[in-house]
This record gives structure tokens, sequence and C-alpha cells, in this order.
């Protein structure tokens, strides 16, 4: 349920009723737990506005409030609206979520259709950690939009067009002769060494490939089908890590950069007709207002560039998907690439003024002296190499376990992917992050294993009980009280985390509500002898209910939970 929008539509009938505007609702939760659930702190710039004293205006809102949502409201300070929610209220809501198999997270009245571009290897290489944030992220935020009721169109715009692509296929030619194309794309990364090594000394070679650019761009059939072979195998590499990390990006949705070439020509005669065009050195460009550096988007020698494949695409999804919302889940280096983009698109008329373009931009992963993460001779870590060893790590974890070696192999890769997954999504995704692999597999802070243990904790406890949970919710001390008001603030977070793009909420709500379950284990026996029926009961069904909140915030995140560890 949208909590904070329950006490929000309280509050604003109780202004209504005391005949005091409302121009800015500010109902916020408490920080402490003595000032109430939630405070309403506008009574202060109500009073400024209205030349009153502010806690008149707070006594003239108590007196209109009459709601069985709330069983106490106070006057502190200045003028500050302390609110109690009831006891019995909680309870019936919680009772309502343990029946609901979405946690009573109600599908979005205004559905949207919302367009989330991320991942976007380029197939000339094989993926990398610079890839694994926007892999994640973009996930993350399709799985939770969907949850949420809009219409998600995964978009994975992968580099496959570029004249690196002339020298690749022309070296891939040579090869042919010696072994299957799967073997000589066996590794991606030396292939492409090889082949640049060998186009940097043989001149001949090197004006093969450049011919090749021109050939297979201009449709020549021998040059494409060998370009086709290569994105195909190249495509295959990406596979295996969208499936080791469970990524749900499957071959329908890509959308290639090759596939908006014919879209081109349109694009400039677009931006001609909307008289946005300038030359430039010969260079067709737009000029942005308050703008010296102009967004270039064909070159003098008649080439587009990444600029034009860009207004392509949002062309495309405005017209063909009738895209809403479109989110580019790219790295925070190309913040102003995008803001021209977007807005030279809104400019020309090829994206319609209400569709909402967003950039998600997300900061560098680290190592630990601050630096970009490189393996260890200082070249460029491929993503399924550190996926690999995530899952090693994770194994080690496990060694001393008594459990058989297919269920140490398959906890592994659980606890693995999913530590390397939440520690990046736990970071605020703005910011750079140092990746530490001691801190990511810690059963401490706010980590995977952390959550893991919690949710097999609980699932521990139930095992445990042999009756039916049959009976009521009762609430009858402060801390559960107080998880029953985070576990009802769940939708909330999810609708927050949806609006801003942010990943980090979910993380860090998940690991308040564990902590708080596992204080409310300390302070409340479950099935301890002389604990009454009633009593165990309730408290089951807290538990109940919290196992089920976090396995659901880790879904969202993709990640899986295990029954025990």
């Amino acid at each position: 349920m949208k909590l904070k929008s329950t006490i929000d539509s309280i509050i604003s009938k109780a202004l209504l009723d005391a005949n005091i505007p409302n121009p800015n609702l500010s109902v916020t939760k408490t920080t402490k737990k003595e000032f109430g659930d939630f405070q309403y702190n506008g009574a202060m710039g109500l009073a400024k506005k209205l030349q009153t004293n502010p806690r008149e205006i707070a006594t003239k809102i108590i007196a209109e409030i009459n709601s069985a949502v709330i069983e106490k409201v106070e006057i502190a300070g200045a003028g500050f609206v302390n609110i109690w929610l009831s006891k019995e209220w909680l309870a019936q809501e919680l009772a309502l979520i343990i029946k609901d198999e979405n946690l009573g997270i109600q599908k979005v009245k205004s559905k949207k259709n919302i367009v989330v571009d991320y991942s976007g290897p380029n197939m000339a290489k094989e993926m990398h950690v610079g890839h694994l944030r926007s892999t994640i992220i973009g996930d993350t935020l399709a799985n939770l939009l969907e949850l949420l009721g809009h219409n998600v169109i995964r978009q994975n715009h992968i580099g496959d067009w570029g004249t690196q692509f002339g020298m690749l296929i022309a070296y891939l030619e040579e090869l042919e002769s010696t072994n299957s194309i799967k073997e000589n794309l066996k590794d991606l990364e030396e292939f492409y060494k090889l082949a640049k090594k060998r186009f940097d000394s043989d001149a001949a070679f090197a004006d093969k490939a450049r011919e090749y650019v021109t050939m297979f761009q201009s449709g020549n059939e021998h040059c494409l089908e060998l370009w086709r072979r290569f994105i195909d195998i190249s495509l295959e590499h990406c596979e295996e890590v969208y499936e080791r990390l469970e990524i749900k990006l499957t071959r329908d949705d890509v959308k290639a950069e090759s596939s908006y070439n014919a879209m081109l020509p349109s694009v400039i005669e677009k931006l001609d007709s909307e008289s946005l065009l300038s030359l430039s050195e010969g260079a067709k460009c737009v000029f942005l207002p308050q703008n010296e550096i102009p967004l270039i988007v064909q070159k003098s020698d008649g080439g587009y560039l990444y600029a034009t494949t860009d207004l392509a695409a949002l062309w495309y999804r405005d017209q063909d998907l009738k895209a809403t919302r479109v989110l580019y889940v790219v790295d925070a280096r190309q913040g102003e690439h995008f803001k021209q983009v977007f807005w030279v698109a809104k400019a020309a008329n090829m994206v319609q003024e209400d569709v909402s373009l967003e950039h998600i931009a997300f900061g560098t992963m680290m190592n630990e002296q601050g630096k970009p993460f490189k393996t260890r001779d200082g070249g460029t870590f491929k993503l399924i190499d550190l996926i690999d060893e995530a899952i090693v790590r994770a194994k080690n974890t496990l060694k001393d376990k008594d459990d058989t070696q297919e269920s140490i192999e398959q906890k592994a890769k659980i606890i693995g992917i999913g530590a390397l997954k939440y520690a990046d999504l736990s970071v605020n995704r703005e910011s750079n992050y140092i990746f530490n692999w001691d801190r990511m597999l810690s059963f401490e802070g706010n980590t995977a294993l952390y959550m893991q243990y919690a949710y097999a904790r609980i699932q521990s406890i139930l095992r445990r009980y042999d009756g039916l949970f049959e009976g009521d919710i009762k609430i009858e001390s402060d801390i559960e009280h107080e998880l029953s008001v985070t576990l009802l603030d769940f939708e909330d977070v999810l609708h927050k985390s949806a609006n801003e793009c942010m990943p980090s909420y979910i993380t860090s709500y998940l690991y308040e509500l564990a902590t708080l379950f596992m204080r409310f284990y300390e302070q409340s026996p479950i099935l301890k002898e002389g604990v009454g029926q009633e009593t165990k009961i309730s408290r089951l069904l807290l538990a109940k209910i919290t196992a089920d909140t976090i396995k659901q915030g880790l879904a969202i995140l993709g990640i899986k939970t295990l029954e025990k560890i």
C-alpha cells in the first residue's frame, strides 16, 4: 500500500476542513520514533504566509483529524505535528498483505510505455567491467517498472557499425581458411588485438580494411555476410554474460546501431525542414542556445555520427514504440551528449513535448586505489572473468558447509552473482564506487549476504514451527509497531525508486528492514517456550511478511534468495 499517500490524504482533508490553504503538503517519516511515525512540518510555512502563529495552525489541523488510521497526534516545538499510526489499523493492513501474492503493491492507474535503453555493448570486443553498471542498473529499473504495471520496452543499443568492423571482417576472412569462425572468435579481445596489430603494420591490409568498410556499408553481400557472422558470435559472448547475471535481455531486445542506418538521411532532412541545420567547416550541425559547441550530425565527407543515430533512435521510439518515457542508462561522462541530443530531438519535433527523456547517469567502478578497475597487468577486465571470480570467492564462504558439491555450486552462483549486483546497486548510481571483494562478500553491513542471511534465518524459524499459520497479527510492542510501519512503507519506496531511477533506495530499505527484524527477533521471542499461541502466530506472520518483502525486493534487483546458507 502507499502509506505516505494515505497520511497525506488525511492531513490534506484536515487542512481543507479547517479552511487552511494547502499549497505544499510536507508529510515525512520521522527519524526518531519518540516523535511518532510521521510528521507534518507545513504549519511554519503557512503561518508565515497567513501571518499567524504556527502552533495555532497546528492546533486547528489536529482538531480536524478523525481517522481510524491515526492513533495519536501531538504538537511539538514551534508547530510540528507528530503522528502515531493505529496499531489496530496497521495489523489490518498487514493482514491484507499476507493474503496478497503482490504484497499489496498495486499496479499504477496511469500505465506508461517506458523504453529502458541499457547494456549497449560494442560488438567489436567482449563485454568488460565497464558494462556491468549499465547492465544491472538498467535491468533493475526495467524489473521495477514492470512490477508497478508499466509497459516496459527493453532496448539493447549494441554498437555494430563503424570503421573498425572493416578491419575485423578483413582479418576474419584471412583466418577462415585455417579455422572455423567460432574458433577464431573464441577470444574476441585477443582477436581484436591481432587484427589491430595487422592493420598498423601492414599497409596493404589496412587499405583492404578501409575498402571493406565502404563495401559492407554500401551493401556488398560478401562483406555483409562476414559482418553478420561476426556480430552473431559476438552477441553469443554477450548472451553468456546475460545468462550468468540472469539479465532479462534477449535477441528480441536488440536494436542495433546499424538498424537506424536507413533513417539517417531522413534525420538530416527533418532537421533542415525545422530550420535547425547550420554549416560549420563543411559539417552539418545544430547550434544549441547558450552553447558555443554545436551538435555535429553529418561530417564534411558525408559520414554520420553517434548523435545522428541517437536522434534516429529517439524518433523511432516516439513514432513506432509510442514511448512516453525513455531512460538511457549510460555512463555519466555522456551527460553533455544526451543533453544536446534531447534538446535537438524536442526542437525538431522528433519527440513529442510531453515525452520524458532521461539520462540515467552512473559513476565509475574503481579499484581500492581509486583508479578505474583493471586486471593486474593493467588490461581491461572482462566481465565474464569478474563473474567467474565472484562465484569462486562465494564458494569459499561455503567450503565448510555440509552440502553436496552440486548444492555448493548452485549456492555459490546465487551468492556470488547476488553479491556482485548488490554491491553496485547499493551505491548511489551517480557516484563512483570502490570495488572491494571482502566488503562485498561480508555477512555484516548492507550487503547481499546480510540480506540472504536474514531471509534464510526467517525461513529456518518458519520451518521449525510445526503448526498452522492461522490467527491474527497483534502489535504488542514498540519494535513490532516499528517493523509494521516499515513493512507497509515498501510500496512508497518502490515508487520513489522508480520515479528517480535510484535502485539504492531499495537496498537501503531492505537493509533497514532486515536490521529491524534482527532487533525484533532479539526482543520478541517467537518459538521460545512460554510464548502464548496468539503471540507466537502474530510474530510468525510478521516474520513471514518480512521474508516475503526481502525476497520481492531482491527479485527486483535480479537477485535470488536461498532457503538455507
